[in-house]
This record gives structure tokens, C-alpha cells and sequence, in this order.
């Protein structure tokens, strides 16, 4: 095969190949801000447990034994 033609088909393969991926290609910004704002909300939800487990928990002086 001359490379010419080699050149060719390779040319036209990579822009059908750009092509199948630009159809398939998901919406970025909404699938990233939706996991933006998920980590976000385990974020907060995390710190609302350690500061309710903080003020519910008894101190470290409260278990003494005989």
C-alpha cells in the first residue's frame, strides 16, 4: 500500500471516529455541577454527624473506674 493512500484512509477513518464520539459525547457541565453539588451535600451531611456526635458524646472524664 503507498502511503498516500495509507494517509487517506487513515485521515478518513479518524474523522469518522471523531464523528461516533462527538454523537456519543454526554452533556459535561450538568453530569459535572450534578456531582459538584453531591459532594457537596455528602460534605455537609458529614460535618452535621461529627458535630452532633461531638455535643452528644460524653466527655472523656465521665468514664473513670472505682
Amino acid at each position: 500500500m503507498h502511503a498516500d493512500v495509507h494517509h487517506l484512509l487513515h485521515t478518513i477513518r479518524a474523522s469518522e471516529l471523531q464523528d461516533e464520539a462527538t454523537a456519543f459525547r454526554l452533556p459535561r457541565a450538568s453530569l459535572r455541577s450534578r456531582v459538584g453539588w453531591t459532594l457537596v451535600e455528602v460534605g455537609l451531611r458529614l460535618t452535621q454527624s461529627r458535630d452532633t456526635a461531638a455535643t452528644t458524646a460524653p466527655h472523656a472524664g465521665a468514664f473513670r473506674t472505682a
